[in-house]
């Protein structure tokens, strides 16, 4: 067992500087790292405890639909990721703009590409993202080698949407070599509007029990496998995490060995490989509902949803109903969502969708709540769904 080390959510420097002596010289593991806007350890009380002797970083995991997990990273899992990535990007080293928390993996692996390519990342500053900033921030990146940076889809939906009026937006977006795109799905044309200004957008799926993005536009990267087992995505690879710190339940209901030694991941997603081979995910298996006897993919009825004009950003989730169990239902914010109930339900069934999934609910919304990682808060925002009915 060795030492794991608290690091100050913001302090983006010494955990680089400690990452690097974790993932360079197996040195002590970087801390359990704090969700944004949690209580910060105190100076004089760092220390977090002890883990397995091969772990690197732990992270916390943002508990969109569930508990928060605390999953454990070795070093060589973490370089793994790193190597696959550079092996997508053809062998191509260069400098890095971090802007997302680094408390989450897709930042923490801006830092450990950072480091293995032996480059200085350039750090947005945390808190509200402005495509102003990020654009000045782009300019400090070395203009004669390749320059990459990692984004979720609300950060590259105002960049382009801020592209539209703002020339130097619109340069910083095509100035990067490759932009890869994960933590949740794109809004529907999104990747294509930013295509169009000259971005080359990469989507990403993944998760910290993978360290990071590990399938980049459906395409498994070098020494990842890919299988669908009872319509879940199952992953494999020498990126898998080491499993959940003092979890063993958990661990156990997510990770699986085959008989030749191959390990699996389970990620809880259903999804299938098309004629292609390429992944594609459907949606949660959590997400679910049996709606009148009838199955319901609340992702389905999401990316349904997400077509319609002002609707890119919305969500859907379950509302109790005392007829049919449980039935889809959207929040959304924003002028531009003046679709119907109606509409919404039209554009179920135009996307081959049954009866069952047509939306019965929608909630305006003039924020939608959010994670710190970004993503939307979905139990709150079902919590918001049920009290509006009450």
């Amino acid at each position: 067992m060795k030492p794991l080390i608290r690091v100050a959510a913001g302090d983006t420097r010494v955990m680089l500087a400690q990452l690097r002596q974790a993932v360079l010289f197996d040195g002590a593991a970087l801390a359990v790292l704090p969700v944004p806007g949690d209580t910060e350890p105190a100076r004089d009380d760092l220390m977090a405890g002890l883990v397995p002797h091969d772990v690197a970083l732990v992270v916390e995991t943002s508990g969109s639909t569930d508990a928060p997990k605390r999953v454990m990273l070795s070093a060589a899992a973490l370089r793994a990721s790193a190597g696959a990535t550079e092996q997508f990007f053809g062998d191509q080293h260069g400098q890095w703009l971090l802007a997302l928390p680094a408390t989450y993996i897709a930042g923490a692996q801006v830092l450990v590409r950072s480091i293995l390519a032996g480059t200085e990342p350039v750090v947005l500053p945390q808190g509200h993202f402005d495509p102003r900033a990020f654009a000045a921030a782009s300019a400090r990146l070395d203009r004669g080698g390749a320059r990459f940076t990692s984004l979720v889809p609300v950060q590259l939906a105002r960049l382009v949407d801020a592209a539209a009026d703002d020339a130097a937006v619109a340069e910083a977006l095509r100035s990067f070599d490759r932009i890869l795109l994960g933590g949740q799905a794109a809004p529907t044309g999104l990747v294509e509007r930013a295509a169009e200004l000259g971005a080359v957008v990469h989507r990403t799926y993944g998760s910290s029990e993978t360290a990071g993005g590990c399938v980049y536009d459906g395409i498994p990267l070098p020494s990842v496998g890919v299988r669908i087992v009872d319509g879940l995505v199952e992953l494999s690879g020498p990126m898998l995490a080491s499993g959940y710190l003092d979890d063993p339940e958990r661990t156990a209901a997510a990770f699986t060995t085959d008989a030749d030694g191959t390990r699996w991941y389970r990620t809880g997603d259903l999804g299938g490989l098309g004629p292609d081979r390429r992944l594609r995910i459907s949606g949660r298996a959590d997400d679910v509902i049996i709606s009148g006897g009838v199955k319901v993919a609340l992702g389905e009825v999401e990316r349904a949803i997400r077509g319609v004009p002002g609707f890119a950003e919305a969500v859907v989730v379950a509302v109790d109903d005392h007829e049919w169990g449980q039935r889809p239902a959207v929040a959304v914010a924003g002028a531009a969502a003046s679709a119907t109930l109606a509409e919404l339900a039209a554009a179920t069934d135009a996307s081959g969708l049954s009866p069952a999934a047509r939306p019965v609910r929608l909630l305006r919304l003039d924020a939608m709540p959010q994670l710190a990682s970004g993503k939307p808060d979905r139990r709150r925002i079902a919590g918001l769904l049920a009290e509006s009915r009450a």
